[in-house]
C-alpha cells in the first residue's frame, strides 16, 4: 500500500496539514474496534480498555518526543493545558509577569490576559521584531518575567524559533518556559531531551493527523514537583478508583493536570495516526516535506516569500505573500485546480504532508506562475 492510500485523501491537492491533517484510512475501522466495542458489551466494564486507549496515547506521544509516559498528560487542547500550567505555579514576587508574542497564536494571549485578573501582567513582543533572533530573547527576558511562552513555530509566517537556545537562556534567568509545539510536532523532529524547557504543549488536529479534542501537555520533571493544579478531578488523583471525598492526593506524575472524568475517543483516533507517522519515521516525513517546500519555493522570488527558504529556520509551511490583485489571482488558479489551502494576513499557506506528491506540487507551481 502506498503512503497516498493509508489516509483519507479522496481527491484534489490538499495542503491544509497546518490546519486539519488528513486521518489514517482505518480511522473508522480504530474507532469501531477501540472506543465502540467496549461499549456496546454490557459484560464488561468499559474503563480498563478506554484507560488502556489513553495510556497508548501517552506512548505514541512518549516516542514521537523523546520523552517518557510519565511526563505526559492529556489535554482537550493547548488553551486548557496552558490555563492549567499557569494556575499550578506559585510565582515569586516581582516576577508575576507573563511574556508572550503577537505572533502567538491568538488562543495563548487569550489565556495569558485572564490571567491578569489573578495578579499577573502580561507583555506582548511586538509582531515587527524578529524572534529568530538570539538577542531579541536577551533583551525581553527581563528580571520581572516569570513565565514565557515560546512557540516552536509560527503560524503566520512559517518561521520556526531556536528553542533550545531560547529555553536555555529561560534556565539561566529562573524563568519558566512554556513551548508550543502545535504547528511543528509531526513534521520537524524534537527531542524533548535536547531542550531545557519546562512544559511544552501541543496538538494532534494539524500535523498529526489525529483530529480535534487530542492535545497534549508535557511536564519537566524538575518542574513536576512545584506544580499543584487547580483545575482537578477524580483523574487528577494518585488513585482514581479510591472514591474517598477527603483524601485527595495528587497523582505522582504529569497525569495531576488531567481533571475530571475524560475524553477518550479523541485519544483512540489520535493514537492511530501518531503511531502511523511513527511507523513512517519524522526525520523522513521533514525530509520529504523540505523536497517539496524546496520545490515550491523554487518559483518564487524573495519579494514573494514570508517563509524563510533556509530549511533548518523554515517549518513545514510555505507563507507567500503578494499583492492583493495578483494574489486573487493566484488563489482563483489554486481553487480551479481543487488545492486546499488558506489565506492569513501575512499571505497565502501552503503545507505539504507525507502524502503529497512532487506532482502536486508542479500544478501548484503552474498556478503560482501563471498569475
Amino acid at each position: 500500500m502506498s503512503i497516498r492510500e493509508q489516509f483519507l485523501y479522496d481527491q484534489g491537492i490538499y495542503l491544509l496539514n497546518h490546519s486539519v491533517g488528513l486521518p489514517p484510512a482505518d480511522t473508522s475501522e480504530v474507532w469501531q474496534r477501540q472506543f465502540l466495542a467496549p461499549w456496546q458489551s454490557a459484560s464488561e466494564d468499559n474503563w480498563p480498555a478506554w484507560l488502556l486507549a489513553v495510556d497508548n496515547f501517552r506512548d505514541a506521544m512518549s516516542e514521537m518526543l523523546g520523552a517518557r509516559r510519565a511526563e505526559i498528560c492529556p489535554q482537550v487542547n493547548l488553551s486548557s493545558a496552558l490555563t492549567k500550567i499557569v494556575g499550578s505555579l506559585s510565582f515569586e514576587k516581582g516576577r508575576e509577569g507573563l511574556l508572550c508574542s503577537e505572533e502567538d497564536f491568538p488562543s495563548m494571549g487569550f489565556v495569558l490576559e485572564q490571567a491578569c485578573t489573578r495578579g499577573h501582567s502580561l507583555r506582548y513582543v511586538s509582531a515587527d521584531r524578529d524572534l529568530q533572533d538570539l538577542e531579541v530573547w536577551y533583551d525581553i527576558l527581563t528580571e520581572d518575567i516569570g513565565l514565557a511562552l515560546v512557540t516552536h513555530v509560527q503560524s503566520n509566517t512559517g518561521r520556526q524559533l531556536p528553542v533550545a537556545d531560547i529555553t536555555r537562556l529561560c534556565h539561566e534567568r529562573g524563568i519558566i518556559s512554556v513551548v508550543d509545539i502545535a504547528q511543528s510536532v509531526g513534521v520537524i523532529p524534537i527531542d524533548l531531551s535536547q531542550w531545557q524547557a519546562d512544559f511544552v504543549i501541543g496538538s494532534c488536529v494539524k500535523w498529526l493527523c489525529g483530529g480535534p479534542g487530542a492535545g497534549f501537555l508535557w511536564v519537566s520533571p524538575d518542574k513536576l514537583n512545584q506544580c499543584q493544579p487547580q483545575d482537578v478531578g477524580w483523574f487528577s488523583h494518585e488513585a482514581p478508583f479510591e472514591f474517598d471525598i477527603h483524601n485527595f492526593r495528587y497523582a505522582p506524575d504529569a497525569m495531576r493536570f488531567w481533571g475530571g472524568t475524560p475524553s477518550v475517543q479523541p485519544y483512540v483516533l489520535a493514537t492511530n495516526s501518531v503511531n502511523r507517522l511513527n511507523r513512517l519515521g519524522i526525520h523522513s516525513i521533514r525530509e520529504h516535506n523540505l523536497a517539496l517546500t524546496d520545490q515550491l519555493l523554487r518559483g518564487v522570488s524573495d519579494e514573494h516569500c514570508v517563509s524563510p527558504r533556509d530549511a533548518a529556520l523554515r517549518s513545514g509551511t510555505v507563507v507567500l505573500q503578494y499583492p492583493e490583485e495578483q494574489l486573487h489571482r493566484i488563489a482563483k488558479n489554486l481553487r480551479e485546480e481543487a488545492v486546499a489551502f488558506d489565506l492569513r494576513r501575512t499571505g497565502m499557506r501552503l503545507s505539504p504532508h507525507i502524502y503529497n506528491d512532487s506532482d502536486e506540487i508542479g500544478v501548484v507551481t503552474a498556478c503560482l506562475g501563471a498569475s
